[in-house]
């Protein structure tokens, strides 16, 4: 199964990246206890910031732009975390989701956590992230992750991230991998179109 993991922190080392990180291991332990194999790649967001501001103000996206691209569209789940910044997700975070192209997450399976400051901007995961993704067609799985600086160490952590990704292991083995590139499917579609006009 393939997974992307999509990490907007904005500094090394990053909470968020730690967040996500533990979030993919949990994942491919539940996996593997089905006996499913779990393919996971991390998305840094923070090295793709020129290029996601140059796609935005051009309408274009670079080559490295245009590759995270293609594995979120090719990917059977996705977990997404982002730091929070005035109770909601960052801009950078938000940017990469508004230039990927339209349908990239029809029917993938994404599970959702952020990192904050304090425990007060919990809400993000259902007020902010859930509405985006639900906008994106992509099929929330139920449980988030949301930890705070404190949160960090603590045992609650750990036992939230089991459970989250339990249950997104089992939203990914009820979708199932994902049938094909509809995105890649369309553009070539259009092209044949075209190429007979």
């Amino acid at each position: 199964m393939r997974l992307v993991v999509i990490s907007g922190g904005l500094r090394e080392p990053s909470s968020t990246r730690l967040l996500a990180d533990r979030l993919g291991a949990a994942v491919r332990a539940e996996l593997g206890l089905a006996d499913i194999e779990a393919d996971i790649e991390v998305i840094e967001l923070r090295h793709l910031a020129r290029a996601i501001t140059d796609a935005m103000l051009t309408g274009f996206a670079a080559p490295e732009l245009e590759a995270a691209f293609d594995t979120v569209t090719g990917c059977d789940g996705l977990i997404a975390v982002t730091p929070t910044f005035n109770a909601t997700f960052s801009g950078l975070f938000k940017s990469f989701f508004d230039v990927l192209p339209e349908q990239s997450l029809n029917g993938t399976p994404v599970l959702i956590a952020a990192t904050g400051g304090t425990e007060r901007h919990s809400l993000v995961l259902d007020h902010a992230l859930r509405p985006m993704f639900s906008y994106l067609h992509a099929v929330v799985s139920p449980i988030g992750v949301y930890a705070a600086t404190s949160d960090f160490g603590a045992q609650g952590l750990s036992e939230r991230i089991t459970k989250a990704a339990n249950d997104f292991t089992r939203l990914l083995r009820l979708c199932g991998p994902r049938r094909g590139d509809t995105v890649s499917a369309e553009l070539d579609e259009m092209q044949r179109l075209l190429a007979g006009a």
